[in-house]
């Protein structure tokens, strides 16, 4: 048992209600610093130690096609889509308008 929580409970017997209150608090600091103290250094241990992966950045978006250049400059799809969106935009905007 801590030193702060023998005194808190030394007020309490005594019937020093203000000064308990005040041992209370102390305890609590005390308990709470020593438990954040020890998450530091685990967090710490962890991130130099490489226990745990983080990830550096967001996952890369796929590329989907990228075709190949033409002699002219110009780029020709290696799958015969022409290159543009296959992607229906007009989906939900019937509700929008509401």
């Amino acid at each position: 048992m801590s030193e702060e929580v023998k005194n808190f409970i030394d007020k309490i017997a005594d019937g020093d209600n203000a000064a308990a209150g005040d041992a209370f608090k102390d305890a609590l600091r005390a308990k709470v610093g020593d438990s954040l103290d020890a998450h530091r250094q685990e967090v710490a241990g962890n991130i130099f130690n490489g226990n745990v992966e983080q990830p550096h950045s967001d996952p890369k978006p796929e590329v989907a096609d990228p075709g190949s250049f033409n002699q002219d400059g110009s780029v020709s799809s290696t799958t015969g889509n022409d290159g543009e969106a296959q992607i229906d935009l007009t989906q939900g905007t019937e509700d929008a308008g509401q």
